[in-house]
């Protein structure tokens, strides 16, 4: 980039740091363009997932955690990203254009960017080691400075949370449609897309645990004893007020923002949409746990047991394959 912005080897880190975001099934559904002053975001609708996310709202979230990701990594690089969202009304895939100004970074910003690349989905059991409540008030402030409410489950709230779990996996289990493209993003060993079976441990018998997909091939090993171990398990929930574009776009960045914090503090975490995929599940979230506001994310947060193993990376995606340079006509 020109006029003393970043050059291509910042640009392209700052890019290889989004593209660790969670998404979809690892469905990395996002197209970058850079020009001389901005770099843009786009979704991918070629990516969209029709049988699991048919009004692409977890599209929307994958590309708001991307951001973020972004913003991330130029803060920590040294560059502050001014973001505009959504602006190009004509074009509903164009999702944001980033200006670049110098910044020197903060501690926060460099201990959140190192987390990118340690960031985990574990789905394995947790320890019986409880979550500190100033760990959650700290991924809740963080989720309130992206403009998100973020809360955990207790009580009632969690058993309505876990009852609409069980019911959207029941509602699944009997949809051929959705089975066949579980089965068609997940198993997989050398693609850099999709869910590998190194990712996924076979479904968890202990009664009571939660439910999560049954995605193929699982060949993820849990912790020797962790079925015998108590699993503070602790489930939080992201909610916005509206549920427009705008409001899954931010959703998505606070969601980046909770994930890189928990990780800074040592917690594994994982995301669950499954729940809010369902219309009659995600209005039982919202009628019965977030108190009106419209769910986004349910955020599985806890302490690996000390013997886990380590997990390895999902593969993504070559640059080359979503990174471009904008075109001269499309301004920059």
């Amino acid at each position: 980039m020109e006029r003393g912005l970043p050059d291509t080897p910042t640009v392209e880190a700052a890019i290889a740091l989004a593209v660790r975001a969670p998404s979809l099934h690892n469905s990395q559904p996002w197209r970058w363009r850079v020009g001389d002053r901005t770099v843009q975001l786009y979704a991918d609708r070629g990516r969209l997932l029709p049988e699991t996310d048919p009004q692409g709202r977890e599209l929307l979230l994958s590309c708001g955690t991307a951001l973020h990701h972004l913003r991330v990594g130029f803060a920590a690089l040294g560059w502050r990203a001014e973001v505009h969202r959504l602006p190009n009304p004509a074009d509903p895939d164009h999702l944001a254009a980033i200006e670049l100004h110098r910044h020197e970074p903060t501690g926060e910003e460099i201990e959140l960017a190192a987390a990118i690349p340690r960031r985990r989905s574990d789905r394995r059991r947790h320890s019986s080691w409880p979550v500190p409540e100033g760990h959650v008030r700290l991924m809740a402030e963080r989720a309130a400075a992206e403009g998100i409410f973020l809360s955990a489950t207790e009580g009632s709230a969690r058993y309505h949370l876990w009852r609409a779990m069980v019911e959207a996996a029941r509602q699944h289990e009997h949809d051929p449609a959705y089975q066949a493209e579980l089965s068609a993003w997940s198993g997989r060993h050398a693609a850099p897309d999709g869910v590998p079976s190194t990712s996924v441990p076979a479904p968890d018998a202990t009664p009571g645990a939660l439910p999560d997909r049954p995605f193929a091939d699982p060949e993820l090993a849990q912790p020797a004893g962790a079925e015998g171990e108590e699993d503070e398990t602790m489930l939080l929930i992201l909610g916005t007020t509206s549920d427009d574009r705008m409001s899954q776009l931010r959703a998505g960045e606070a969601t980046s923002a909770v994930l890189l914090t928990a990780t800074a503090l040592g917690l594994a975490s994982c995301p669950l949409t499954e729940p809010l995929e369902i219309t009659g599940t995600r209005e039982t979230l919202r009628t019965r746990v977030t108190g009106g506001s419209y769910p986004q994310m349910v955020l599985r947060i806890g302490w690996a047991p000390v013997n886990a193993d380590p997990l390895l990376a999902t593969p993504r995606r070559a640059l080359t394959d979503v990174l471009a340079p904008l075109a001269p006509s499309l301004g920059s």
